[in-house]
């Protein structure tokens, strides 16, 4: 930037030149004193953060306190402290980590990088748990649903959306419909199982996990390259960011457009929806940062700007903390530009309780539902009963076992074999009393393979002389014996079984004898005792 100052000496006319640098700071430039500009100046910028290495991709707060930040950079996923803004952990890839993403309980954090693949880390013992390769391209995004813990979805460069089953690390469907890349995406705050995601090919296409089909149920033509998309509060209505505009989209009104603001100069990269303040009255804002180095506040319900904040550079990334406390700004030079809420004096903290952080209420209020929500309309097992309800409690169903299972079937066979490798004598028993009830025993018995029988003979073997199972387990392995004795005889591998078998019989028939003996010692002395 450079100033020219002009002087006239003596009739002529001398030209000098002196270079201004410019501000390293943000500057705000809302003219009028607004109760949203009071607001949004009210953050205290910190000038401690490092710069980071490259520009600033992605940011993820922590959605439980303290609501730690995540930042993507580079090839890393740094973990900021929300009070100290220090670093406290690092996550290392093998390329440019292009998206991040806190699980709703804030234990696991997913990333992508442009290598395709999407990984999952423990954030307190700092190990990747799960690495999710599927992508063809480079991955742009990953995002959890709102309360579902198990899956995950995301997005890359070759076009396709994959929804993962995280545990079993595959691929549950392929969502297929974007003819370009698929950069952004966003899941519902009402329903886990529905998400958005934005596209280079103009499109906004709304998927839902649940269809089995891979074609999405509505699609919204923004009119230009999608950079970010992002649900609005309510769960009907979705703000798009493409080219220097932002559009606010109505789901359940067909996907019409509720209104359209371009006030950028530049492409707008990143969107965010913040809450001004904790108390009820408090209003949600959709915030938006473009290359061109402004921060911009809409009021999507009056459809109009209300606050606006220069940066001294090209903007990457925007996060709000859930508590209102924390505003961060990713640019494209590696800084980060970081608000802190403004401590009030104790008196003016009790007339405004809406400064105040506190990640109880604002956990109260995410979960609130009131008729004014579009999920106040879908209420379901997660919805708490009022005094004046009453109370249905419901059977639960009983998982089965394999086994089980496979009885329910009918097939027989399978479900004895199943039982035994379980190596569970009482489970065992009980198939066995079953299958003699169906009279289906022996046929089994005569369709085993060699395999399959040792298994039998084992058992037998083991547990035909315990009390408890020994009227069903003897009379069974004198019919097995007979039935598939040209089996048994001569194999090596049933001599062991066999001889084992015969030791355990011959010591039931001592120990019987001798308990006959015994009672037939104490026979005469108790009939003595009983005259006497």
């Amino acid at each position: 930037m450079e100033e020219e100052l002009r002087v006239r000496l003596n009739d002529h006319q001398v030209s000098k030149i002196f270079p201004v640098k410019p501000k390293s700071t943000a500057k705000s430039v809302s003219k009028s004193e607004t109760t949203d500009s009071r607001y949004w100046s009210s953050f205290k910028p910190n000038s401690n953060i490092p710069k980071l290495v490259s520009s600033v991709a992605a940011l993820a707060f922590s959605p439980v306190h303290p609501h730690s930040l995540a930042v993507a950079h580079s090839t890393t996923v740094s973990l900021f402290s929300s009070h100290t803004l220090s670093v406290s952990r690092r996550f290392s890839f093998k390329d440019v980590v292009s998206s991040v993403c806190f699980r709703s309980d804030g234990a696991l954090l997913a990333a992508s990088d442009l290598s395709g693949v999407v990984q999952v880390f423990d954030v307190k013992e700092r190990m990747a748990l799960r690495s999710l390769r599927s992508h063809k391209a480079p991955a742009r995004f990953v995002k959890y649903p709102f309360q579902d813990k198990l899956h995950l979805v995301s997005g890359g460069d070759d076009g396709v959306v994959k929804y993962w089953d995280v545990a079993g690390a595959t691929v549950i469907s392929d969502l297929l419909g974007h003819k370009d890349y698929v950069r952004c995406g966003d899941c519902s705050p009402v329903n886990d199982s529905m998400f958005v995601t934005g596209s280079y090919d103009h499109t906004v296409k709304v998927w839902d996990a649940r269809v089995d089909t891979s074609k999405c149920i509505a699609e919204i033509n923004h009119g230009g390259p999608v950079e970010d998309v992002v649900y609005l509060p309510s769960g009907g209505m979705i703000a798009t960011a493409g080219l220097n505009s932002v559009k606010v989209w109505d789901l359940i009104g067909g996907g019409r457009m509720v209104c359209s603001m371009e006030s950028h100069n530049k492409t707008v990269t990143s969107l965010c929806v913040g809450r001004m303040g904790l108390d009820e009255a408090a209003e949600n804002r959709l915030v938006s940062v473009s290359l061109d180095g402004y921060m911009k506040v809409f009021d999507y319900g009056r459809a109009k700007m209300t606050y606006s904040m220069r940066f001294p550079a090209p903007l990457m990334s925007v996060a709000l903390s859930p508590d209102s406390s924390l505003r961060v700004i990713g640019g494209s030079n590696g800084m980060l530009f970081a608000g802190k809420k403004k401590k009030l004096p104790d008196a003016e903290k009790k007339a405004t309780s809406f400064w105040s952080v506190n990640s109880q209420v604002e956990e109260s209020r995410r979960r609130a539902l009131r008729p004014t929500y579009f999920r106040y309309f879908q209420r379901g097992q997660s919805e708490k009963p009022s005094k004046e309800d009453y109370l249905v409690k419901e059977m639960k169903g009983v998982k089965l076992a394999r086994h089980d299972k496979l009885l329910k079937k009918f097939r027989h066979k399978e479900a004895l074999v199943s039982v035994l490798e379980e190596k569970k004598p009482a489970n065992v028993v009980a198939v066995m009393e079953e299958l003699v009830a169906r009279r289906k025993m022996m046929k089994c018995v005569s369709n085993m393979e060699e395999g399959e029988l040792g298994l039998l003979l084992s058992f037998l073997q083991r547990y035909c002389t315990v009390q408890r199972y020994s009227v069903l387990l003897m009379a069974l392995t004198k019919k097995v014996l007979e039935m598939r004795a040209e089996d048994i005889n001569g194999k090596e591998e049933f001599k062991g079984v066999l001889r084992n078998l015969k030791r355990e019989v011959n010591q039931e028939i001592m120990i019987q004898q001798s308990l006959v003996e015994i009672q037939g010692v104490i026979a005469p002395l108790m009939r003595i005792a009983g005259r006497i």
